[in-house]
């Protein structure tokens, strides 16, 4: 049984998945199911490191993380989800409802055109747009073999016509196959997982007011450009250059965000 974050005053999650549960993964759901979020996300981490990862599993995490009070690790979690199952729409669901409920509101980012192009192939896998392709190509021999070996005009005007169809079909498949599978490649994607940070326009802690690029609270979703590391008082830390949107760009100390992988 899957579960979903209703749009009521008092956010009722039903049970997490059930299908093949290992006994720890039964250990979890039922830990959540008596809302005991704390240890059933900790249970859902273990199943993780010992079982392996999958879509249920981030899915039923985040829930639980979004029921402790920790947005930005449900969207974390949601995003993982989605990665490995893009056609995922209960994490879809639930990744837009924590979303409007997040502190920032974030301008555009990347174009339209580019932003259109991957929600259409965030549609399906990149296996399954794989396997789209794969069929449309055969079709598009069968009516070139139409084309090459019938003498019957209106067949061969079929064939012709037809196959440059599939065959624009299967170039259009092939692209979205190798734009879902960069998607799901991507590491410069990352959230806020800090209650707030305040970021720099410099990669070190701001000294003064002027060196402050902006406060961002948790949940935020940014895209990581660059790092680098400094040190301060023979503390090394890790500072991110990140795109918050189209129009603001600036340094983000690494212990606050979280990659979504």
């Amino acid at each position: 049984m899957k579960m979903r974050i209703a749009t009521t005053a008092l956010i009722a999650i039903a049970m997490p998945f059930m299908a093949a549960a290992s006994a720890l993964t039964e250990q979890a759901d039922s830990a959540y199911s008596a809302d005991r979020f704390d240890e059933a996300a900790a249970l859902y981490r273990k199943v993780m490191a010992t079982e392996g990862v999958s879509a249920p599993l981030y899915y039923n995490l985040g829930n639980a993380e979004y029921r402790l009070g920790h947005p930005g690790q449900a969207i974390l979690n949601y995003e993982r989800a989605l990665r490995l199952d893009p056609t995922f729409d209960e994490a879809r669901q639930n990744l837009a409802f924590v979303n409007e409920r997040i502190t920032d509101r974030q301008g555009e980012r990347g174009t339209f055109v580019g932003n259109a192009l991957d929600a259409a192939a965030n549609q399906a896998s990149s296996d399954t747009w794989a396997w789209l392709a794969l069929t449309a190509f055969v079709i598009t021999c069968v009516l070139a073999g139409l084309y090459i070996f019938t003498t019957d005009v209106r067949m061969r005007k079929a064939g012709f016509f037809g196959g440059l169809c599939t065959l624009t079909v299967t170039a259009l498949m092939i692209f979205f196959s190798s734009r879902a599978a960069s998607i799901a490649c991507d590491h410069t994607k990352a959230i806020v997982t800090a209650q707030s940070t305040i970021l720099s326009t410099t990669p070190r802690q701001p000294r003064s007011r002027s060196e402050e690029a902006m406060l961002l609270h948790e949940g935020t979703s940014l895209r990581i450009v660059d790092s680098v590391r400094s040190v301060a008082d023979s503390v090394p830390t890790m500072w991110l250059d990140v795109e918050i949107d189209n129009t603001h760009r600036a340094w983000v100390n690494a212990r606050d965000v979280e990659r979504v992988r």
